[in-house]
């Protein structure tokens, strides 16, 4: 995988840039749609992709799950599995286990869980989450960490940044130790931990360089801290991590956050929010958020973003939008996921020729106003 930075700001923080993989070009800053199962849930791969989607996450711990590995070896690979034919990430599988398993037991080995749909008993190590994600066939794949809760004490946050630092070694003897089964490059992300402590960011900043990674991953964030408390770490890991190797954020957040985390130097995103939010009647626009269900809506009949940043918005009107989602019919889900998927890929996309043109720092003081504003 290689990357290309395009244009940095003057302040040596929001950046431009590319990388390549072998299902193709991602430019930077880029937002990643959650595609838990292979899918993005409600929507077509062809939707995701005309909304702009250049590149999907999929989870690790699903999908090994349900349908299995035999089931995708057998396909020849997540892409030929799903038709997804453009760039795909693995996460671990890491923060599921410990946020959807029961009765999980953490040891140095790995970690043993119970299947939150069956119960049946399962083990997670460093080197087996990697012949998982090989077998996924993902063009990114995340090392296995242990994502601790966002308050944890310093102490439970030291002794467990120690324990993803072992689980990384193994990460990476494992990858070296192996080849892609399906003929195209698969990168490996170490994840940066550290919960909220700077000095524990830091030197999880400054360990996970040594194994000369594509790109590095910020996780443990937007777990319940305060946003500010994010950025903060945001910059001290950042302000470390090599400049010329992609930085991806890992399950944030709102337009607001996306905005705060490209200026500190941020090149990749994800998070369900577009999704899940949308199918509860919550819409992102260019001018601030609209709870759809809302009476205000039942005699609109606008387009959902007046801006038109959104394909799917001259199709479809409040009024009507509203109409669907009180009534109980799937097509709202549908309708509000896309437009949020879509709205999603345009700001990042604006943002993006925003930082090459130099306006970048003006415009995303205005937006976090808008964006912040429920309409």
């Amino acid at each position: 995988m290689t990357f290309e930075l395009e244009h940095t700001l003057p302040d040596g923080r929001a950046r431009a840039g590319r990388f390549a993989t072998d299902h193709g070009v991602v430019e930077t800053p880029v937002f990643m749609p959650v595609g838990t199962a292979a899918s993005v849930k409600g929507l077509f791969h062809r939707d995701v992709a005309e909304a702009g989607a250049r590149i999907i996450l999929a989870n690790t711990y699903h999908l090994y799950l349900r349908p299995g590995m035999d089931v995708i070896e057998a396909a020849g690979g997540v892409h030929r599995f799903s038709s997804w034919n453009k760039p795909m990430l693995t996460d671990s599988g890491g923060f599921q286990v410990f946020s959807l398993a029961q009765c999980r037991k953490l040891t140095d080995e790995g970690c043993r869980f119970s299947s939150h749909i069956d119960g049946s008993q399962h083990m997670f190590t460093p080197a087996g989450v990697i012949d998982i994600q090989r077998t996924i066939g993902a063009d990114i794949m995340m090392a296995f960490d242990e994502c601790p809760p966002g308050d944890s004490p310093r102490d439970y946050a030291a002794k467990s940044l120690k324990l993803t630092h072992r689980w990384l070694e193994r990460c990476f003897e494992r990858y070296n130790a192996t080849a892609p089964k399906y003929g195209h490059y698969q990168s490996l992300f170490p994840i940066v931990q550290g919960c909220t402590y700077p000095d524990l960011r830091a030197e999880a900043a400054e360990f996970v360089q040594q194994f000369g990674a594509d790109g590095y991953a910020i996780g443990g964030l937007a777990v319940g801290e305060p946003a500010p408390v994010m950025y903060e770490m945001i910059e001290v890991v950042n302000a470390i991590l090599p400049h010329d190797k992609p930085r991806y954020l890992m399950g944030v957040g709102t337009p607001v956050n996306i905005l705060e985390a490209i200026d500190r130097g941020v090149d990749m995103f994800d998070c369900v929010m577009p999704t899940r939010n949308g199918r509860n009647g919550m819409l992102f626009t260019a001018e601030g958020i609209i709870n759809i269900r809302n009476q205000k809506w039942r005699d609109d009949f606008s387009p959902i973003d007046p801006m038109g940043h959104c394909f799917a918005d001259t199709a479809y009107t409040k009024a009507y939008l509203r109409h669907l989602a009180v009534s109980g019919e799937m097509l709202a889900a549908e309708i509000a996921s896309l437009h949020n998927i879509a709205f999603y890929m345009w700001l990042v996309d604006e943002a993006r020729r925003r930082i090459l043109d130099g306006t970048f720092a003006q415009w995303k003081d205005e937006m976090v106003v808008k964006l912040m504003r429920r309409l």
